[in-house]
């Protein structure tokens, strides 16, 4: 398989890992949880930088705390409010000036445009707490407690212009019972989005993740793991 189909680009190592930018929208917990895990286990892939739409936000203050520089680019200036194109150009700018190879989207609340995705779509993933197809959106904890499933977890998908539609990278799963609330599900979904993110973007990193014509291939992945 040639190397140029790696979504990662390249196959990076722990002495020179793969350079990914963060984007968030609020608190940053998964962020967090993925900083943390790549500074303890030396892993292939690095945050550079994390980026959110919204200032003040917990987020980065997390991002603070763990030495990582943090870039806030607002939907409004002085001026007025920005385009999405424009908006997302502000964005692409950062991610060049920190010599960004990869965009990983942690609760990051906002679609992208066909603007970002020329440059950056096959090197962009999200996690979202459900198990796609089923309940995309904002509001997908919700959406499962209503509709009783036995099975909920999370998704880690290439983003495309879609909501929650990209291609499938990963799944994990966790049970549903009968007494769940949104915080204790959501508290659920988190220990499995903390696990898999890490894992999922150490095979990007390390190359075992291509593009073909029959779509997504990822090489060795381990059976809980769904492509």
């Amino acid at each position: 398989m040639e190397s140029s189909s790696a979504l990662g680009g390249r196959a990076a190592t722990p002495s020179s890992p793969l350079r990914c930018a963060v984007l968030i929208s609020g608190s940053g917990s998964g962020m967090e949880a993925l900083v943390r895990s790549q500074q303890a286990n030396n892993l292939a892939h690095q945050t550079v930088v994390v980026l959110s739409n919204k200032p003040n936000v917990e987020g980065l203050k997390r991002a603070a705390r763990l030495q990582i520089p943090t870039v806030v680019v607002e939907q409004s200036t002085s001026q007025g409010p920005l385009s999405r194109e424009e908006h997302e150009f502000e964005i692409m700018k950062h991610l060049e000036a920190h010599d960004v190879e990869f965009v990983v989207l942690a609760g990051y609340m906002r679609l992208m445009s066909p603007t970002i995705l020329e440059r950056w779509g096959g090197r962009m993933v999200n996690i979202h707490p459900s198990l796609l197809p089923h309940f995309p959106g904002a509001h997908a904890h919700r959406d499962v407690l209503k509709a009783q499933p036995s099975m909920s977890g999370c998704t880690i998908h290439l983003v495309d212009e879609g909501m929650d539609t990209g291609s499938v990278l990963a799944q994990a799963s966790v049970p549903l019972f009968k007494d769940d609330g949104e915080g204790e599900l959501s508290d659920r979904v988190k220990i499995e989005e903390h696990r898999l993110y890490p894992e999922v973007l150490t095979w990007i990193a390390e190359g075992r993740v291509h593009l073909t014509k029959h779509g997504l291939e990822v090489d060795a992945r381990e059976d809980r793991l769904v492509c």
